[in-house]
């Protein structure tokens, strides 16, 4: 049994083929699945998802990478937070890969982010991306070890990997650990242990070996575990397991 722990299935690439799209994850045993929010105007879209499977569940946020969008306040997301199946606050963070300049608002909306999950209680999805360093402080100033949450699609150090640990924080692999030329993430993979440890897809994109290149879907989050579990000398049910316990343990709103 696998959860795809992070999918944007309400993209355009994915929503027109949602039924398709369930059956593959039942025939690969893939049981559930968090659609993950990037924005408010798309909101919807993600809520309706997890409103209408039972399977399927929803976060709320906005993404470090959408500049000039409406800028989401403690006391909004915190509102929309309260839909039962919100399961989580984000994804949010830094992202000093793909923007420029004075980036100064991508830290003030990551701060919003934390302080909203604090007053809910829920956990954080991260996303951090060549800004390490300002993640994990901010992370620390502003207290997150209160809520904890995931650092996802994650590629980076096996240090950064042990600070968000010491702050509570699971990590996800994606697709990304699948690729050849991954093989310091690989190593933090055989290093993490499994109980801290989540998959997902981040579909429709970071498709993993064999479907690289192709668009990605919440079904083949087994073959990241496969991989895993390679990795690690360790039985595939032995991923499975210990990764869908964390999941249901973070999110704790979600019901099996």
């Amino acid at each position: 049994m696998f959860v795809d722990s992070h999918c944007h299935i309400n993209f355009p690439e994915l929503a027109q083929n949602i039924d398709e799209l369930l059956a593959n994850m039942a025939q690969n045993q893939v049981t559930h699945a968090l659609c993950v929010s990037v924005n408010l105007p798309e909101w919807p879209s993600v809520m309706a998802l997890a409103d209408a499977y039972p399977n399927l569940y929803a976060s709320v946020g906005v993404h470090p990478d959408y500049e000039d969008v409406e800028e989401p306040t403690v006391a909004g997301l915190v509102e929309l937070a309260q839909r039962p199946r919100i399961v989580a606050i984000g994804e949010t963070g830094l992202d000093y890969y793909r923007l420029e300049g004075d980036l100064e608002w991508q830290r003030e909306r990551f701060r919003v982010h934390i302080r909203a999950a604090r007053e809910t209680g829920l956990p954080l999805i991260i996303h951090t991306r060549s800004a390490s360093e300002d993640t994990i402080r901010i992370l620390k100033e502003e207290r997150a070890d209160e809520v904890g949450g995931v650092m996802h699609c994650f590629t980076e150090s096996w240090e950064v990997a042990q600070a968000a640990m010491e702050l509570g924080f699971y990590i996800s692999f994606s697709g990304i650990v699948t690729f050849k030329k991954a093989e310091e993430l690989k190593e933090v993979a055989r290093r993490m242990p499994l109980e801290r440890m989540l998959i997902e897809t981040d579909s429709p994109y970071l498709a993993p070996v064999p479907f690289r290149g192709k668009t990605n879907q919440p079904a083949w989050v087994k073959h990241v575990a496969e991989h895993i579990a390679d990795l690690k000398g360790v039985p595939l049910a032995q991923v499975a397991s210990a990764t869908t316990g964390n999941f249901f343990r973070l999110f704790s709103r979600a019901a099996r």
